[in-house]
Formats: C-alpha cells, structure tokens, sequence
C-alpha cells in the first residue's frame, strides 16, 4: 500500500462525513421572462460567466461621509438635507480611471446607483430638479461619462434604481422608511411609478447600450402594487438585450433575469435579508468590501486581499456572481484602501481566472472547506480550509487524474469505498486558494 493509500485510509473514518453530499433541496420552480428574446437569452449566458463586477454606491450622500441611509439613520427632512447638493462638487471623478481600476481588478461590470433612496438622480434627468447636474454646482452628468468609457474599455454597465423614495412627493402611502423626511400626506403613487419609468426611459435611451437595471426598495412597501409587469416589459422593449434584477429578497417574480442575494451566498441568510431559496436564473452576491455602501470616512475595515478572493471562489462555487461595492467620496474618488485591494485581486484572477470565469458550480456541493467549480471538462477544487496532505471527496466516476492548478503537476488519486482520496500541493501561508484541477 503507497502512503497515499495508507494516509487516507487511516483519515477516512473522520472524513468521510465531509465528503458525503449535502441534502438536496429543490429550488423554487422559477418562471422565465415570458418576454425573452434571444439577446435577452445571451446577456443571461454572458452575465453568468462573468462572476465579478464592482457595484458603486455614490451619491449627494457622500458629502456628510456617514453612508447612504444617512438621511434615514439621522432623520433629516427634506429641506435640511437638501442643503447637501450645494457642497456636492465632484472635481476628482475621474471616469476613466473607475473604469480602468474594474478591469485591472479583473471586474468584468459595473453596476453604479442612478437614484437611491435619497431619490437624488446621478443624473441629468429632465423629470425632476433633485439631480446632480440642476441641485449641484457640478453641472455635470457623470454617469454619460461613465457610460462613454464602460462602452469604450470592453466594460457592461448596470443602473442601479431604488424604488423607495423618501424624495418625491408622490412615493405615497409612505412605507416603512422615511417617515421623518416632512412629506405630506396626498401623494399619487400611480403618478409616482409613472415618473421611474419616465427615469428608467431616459437611463435606456440617453446612455447607449447598457447592461440592464439592478432595482432595490420594493421591500419598503411589499404589498404595493408595483405594477412591475409594465416596468419590467418597458426595460425589455427599450433594450431587449438589458437585464432586470431586483434585490427585493424574495423569490423572482416574471420578468426578472437575475436573481440577487444581499450580503450572502444564495440560499443563506445570515444577514437576515433573504427570505427565498434559488432559483434556476442567473445569481449575483452582493457585498461591500468594508462594511459600509456609501462612503462612510469613520469606516476603515476593509476586508484583505485573501478574504475577499475567497469570498469570489465561495459565490463561484454557488454558480454566483460577486457584485463587490466601492464608496466614492464627495469629490469622486475611489479610497485609495479599497483601489489596491481591488488590483491585488486582479492580480491574483490574472493567474487563476480559468478556474473562475465561465464556471459552473461544480459537481460536488459546497463545504467547510471549499468549493468546487466546473468547465470544459475540468472540475477545479478550491481548498480553502484544509491543513492535510490529502482530502477525500465523493467519487465522480468520470474523473481519471488529478493535477496542481498553479504547476500542472500530477497528484495521486485514489478511490476508496466510494470516494476519492486526492493528495494536494503543499499550501503557503499567505495563499488564498489551493486549487486542484480533476480531469475527465
């Protein structure tokens, strides 16, 4: 018997629990958009192999740098808080440098927030002055810039739209939030759904191509008629090509693309927002990369290089994508913290992205120690927790050698009562992830 062998026979009692599969839970049946087109079918096709992009929270907020539910958290009216626009002056925001930082982050779109729960429009919307470049003494549109340079450096670009808003006179009944912003009674919310789609009209015809509408703030006012069958078809019309997902963390309804999990793996709710299971549409996470949205100048816990990559190859594993947040400040910058974590990590998806992009979950379900990702007849193990010079993992009879990802090295491979024992490569203290590469 080789020391492999006798390695793994003597560790199989305790491990043989890690290798057997989890329980199967069948997904909620999931509807496709009945309105989809063969464009519609490609961007899902697309959106799934990308697996990372930057989601940018930026807006009037980042002015008295306490995050974007300031005007919430701190219970500012209206009047008061629009004094913010006045000392709103970009001068620093610089398009294609954001864009350039997604790329070499190895990002391959961004998603950046059009209107918040503010209602402050990033952009220059003819449907009300609350925007940057008519409340600001900006004057400038810079989501036309960041769309000029998404388009020109090879990058998608996706507008985030809150439904809620604590803004407009007509976002009414008043739902669970901004109650302390000083409207009054007698809005009409019909009149309110027919200004967003007026903003959504103009963010689809004034921008170029784009990537489609991340939405967020149904969940203020559930049991609205959102009448998102109009919205959703009016997306679909203008840009057939344009995806709709909808951070309401409940179950898609008809007409959505993507299916999006705030500050959690699919299926989990550790944060407390997800009340659904997954469903057979594409997936996106969606996390900061310290533990604000919008810029906060008190938060300086940013997550390291390491935690971060692990985080990507975790939601790779649940066939996801990672939507990872940036806060720019009031005058349009990047934190210099959160840029060189980004390139860090992009160094690390220039040597290790095929086992990351245009991945499928792989075979074997996600555990403590890792994942596993799939494609083209290659299964990558992602170790991400594991000390031993061998793991036992459930047999995939197809499989027929092993290999070190980073030398293409062959690794010993042995079947034992119905699973495999694979050595791996020595790890290194500072490595993020141990992949080994299962062959066909």
């Amino acid at each position: 018997m080789n020391k492999l062998a006798a390695f793994a026979l003597a560790l199989l009692p305790a491990l043989v629990a890690t290798a057997q599969p989890a329980a199967s839970k069948t997904p909620p049946a999931l509807l496709a958009s009945p309105e989809a087109s063969s464009a519609n079918s490609a961007s899902r096709e697309w959106f799934r192999n990308a697996r990372f992009g930057m989601f940018i929270h930026w807006g009037v907020y980042s002015v008295p740098a306490r995050g974007e539910w300031v005007m919430e958290t701190e219970g500012w009216a209206i009047g008061d808080y629009e004094k913010y626009a006045a000392q709103f002056y970009p001068a620093r925001f610089d398009a294609a440098a954001i864009v350039a930082l997604a790329k070499s982050a190895g990002m391959k779109y961004i998603t950046i927030t059009s209107k918040h729960h503010d209602g402050f429009a990033m952009f220059g919307t003819k449907r009300s002055p609350w925007n940057i470049v008519d409340a600001t003494p900006y004057g400038k549109d810079p989501l036309k810039e960041l769309a000029a340079e998404a388009h020109r450096q090879g990058i998608k670009l996706f507008f985030y739209y809150s439904q809620l808003d604590w803004h407009h006179p007509d976002y009414y009944p008043i739902g669970r939030y901004g109650r302390a912003a000083g409207r009054t009674g007698g809005g009409d919310f019909a009149r309110y759904l027919a200004f967003m789609n007026a903003q959504l009209t103009e963010l689809l015809t004034h921008y170029g191509e784009i990537g489609g509408i991340w939405f967020d703030g149904m969940w203020d006012k559930p049991d609205a008629d959102w009448h998102l069958d109009e919205t959703y078809a009016l997306i679909h019309r203008l840009q057939p090509g344009a995806l709709v997902g909808s951070n309401h963390h409940a179950t898609p309804y008809p007409g959505e693309d993507f299916q999006i999990f705030e500050k959690d793996l699919p299926g989990k709710n550790t944060a407390g927002f997800n009340q659904s299971g997954i469903s057979a549409l594409p997936l996106e996470t969606c996390d900061t990369l310290n533990d604000s949205w919008g810029y906060n100048v008190r938060d300086n816990r940013f997550k390291n290089p390491k935690d971060i990559i692990r985080t990507l190859v975790r939601t790779s594993g649940q066939d996801a994508n990672l939507l990872l947040n940036i806060g720019p400040t009031a005058m349009g910058e990047v934190p210099a913290e959160a840029a060189t974590r980004l390139r860090t990590v992009g160094a690390w998806l220039g040597k290790h992205g095929e086992a990351i992009y245009g991945t499928r979950g792989g075979p074997i379900s996600p555990r403590s120690w890792g994942v596993t990702t799939q494609k083209d007849g290659r299964i990558y193990v992602h170790v991400l927790e594991w000390s031993d010079s061998a793991i036992v993992l459930p047999d995939v009879p197809t499989i027929r050698a092993a290999f070190d990802f980073e030398t293409g090295r062959p690794l010993a491979l042995k079947r034992l009562g119905g699973n495999m024992v694979v050595q791996l490569p020595t790890g290194r203290e500072d490595e993020a992830d141990r992949i080994v590469v299962l062959r066909r």
